[in-house]
């Protein structure tokens, strides 16, 4: 690809990531139009349901875009879902060239929108930043080709190791910083699990009041039905799911589902498939995450290491993969990993 169409498409990956927390379970699309050596339009998917990148950038327009060129991020869709088909839109006005990033693996487009763009005699390039694309996408393109959410596990552990104190008393190890960071991390997300030990001692509010964004769904596992209802999580104000072996009548924002005792794991993630949940994260504790990782089901982690010690207390799990990036938050020390062998 040249210089100038990675240059657009750059450009049009800044606008897909503004979506970011608002759009899934559809993907983050951004596209620009450009005519003249001029950017004439910019557009981006704003919202689940709502008007797709191509959409926004011809009404944003500032002249007519005939003959002009797009760069897209994804593929341009052509079925009729919650909105008409974007590769019709491209050739009713007449763009003379499309550049796309990656192929919409959706089944429902998976090159049929690239066929009906060049069917109506439009050059297609595909291929411009696909890996950034690959990655930008990695929640959507997870749920399409392994059918079930993309997996982040997070924790924050002591200089020496531990998850929390012998009492399950875990507040506070990471620095403020870092707890505004997961807040940020919960808005990108769709849904946020925690065990039965978290939920008992911790007695968290899963929510984002520490950056605006919205709550996530608030998972559960309740495995004989015994956390005491007056939890924050029982608390009726945000969706929660509740994964148990003796399932409740459900409530307002509170439903119960049955959990395989078998194999709990692999089977709350087949139904938080069927639930069209795209992404979750893991928030713990050590023995819920341990069991992400035995099973390999994780795709991506978050660890903040304090300078603190505990000296004894309840071990934070053991990550073997190797760091892929380390950053400092103030005293906090994040350690980010990336699952190569699921």
């Amino acid at each position: 690809m040249s210089d100038k169409d990675v240059f657009y498409m750059k450009r049009a990956f800044e606008l897909a990531v503004l979506g970011r927390g608002k759009v899934a379970p559809n993907p983050l699309v951004g596209c620009v139009i450009v005519k003249n050596k001029k950017i004439i339009g910019e557009g981006f998917h704003q919202a689940y349901g709502a008007a797709h990148a191509e959409v926004n950038a011809i009404k944003n327009a500032t002249t007519e875009i005939a003959g002009g060129t797009a760069y897209v991020t994804l593929e341009p869709c052509a079925h009729h879902g919650k909105t008409p088909p974007c590769a019709d839109l491209l050739i009713t006005q007449k763009v003379a060239k499309v550049v796309i990033a990656s192929q919409d693996p959706f089944e429902a487009v998976n090159g049929a929108g690239i066929k009906r763009l060049k069917a109506a005699g439009i050059k297609v390039k595909i291929g411009c930043m696909q890996e950034e694309e690959h990655y930008l996408n990695r929640r959507f393109l997870t749920f399409i080709s392994k059918s079930r959410p993309y997996i982040i596990l997070k924790w924050a552990q002591t200089q020496d190791h531990f998850i929390a104190r012998t009492d399950f008393n875990s507040k506070w190890i990471s620095n403020p910083l870092s707890r505004q960071m997961v807040h940020k991390w919960r808005s990108e997300e769709m849904a946020i699990l925690v065990g039965y030990n978290t939920a008992k001692h911790d007695n968290p509010r899963l929510t984002t009041r520490d950056w605006q964004g919205s709550n996530p769904t608030r998972i559960v596992i309740d495995p004989r039905n015994e956390l005491n209802e007056a939890l924050h999580l029982f608390d009726g104000t945000q969706k929660t799911l509740v994964f148990t072996q003796f399932p409740k009548k459900s409530r307002k924002n509170i439903t119960y589902h049955t959990l395989d005792s078998a194999d709990p794991i692999t089977a709350i993630l087949d139904q938080l498939h069927q639930l069209n949940i795209q992404s979750i994260l893991v928030e713990g504790g050590t023995h819920t995450i341990e069991k992400f990782l035995s099973l390999n089901l994780w795709d991506e982690a978050r660890v903040f290491t304090s300078p603190q010690k505990f000296y004894e207390g309840i071990s934070a799990p053991k990550m073997e993969a190797l760091p892929h990036d380390r950053t400092q938050l103030s005293n906090d020390t994040l350690t980010t990993y990336y699952n190569e062998h699921n």
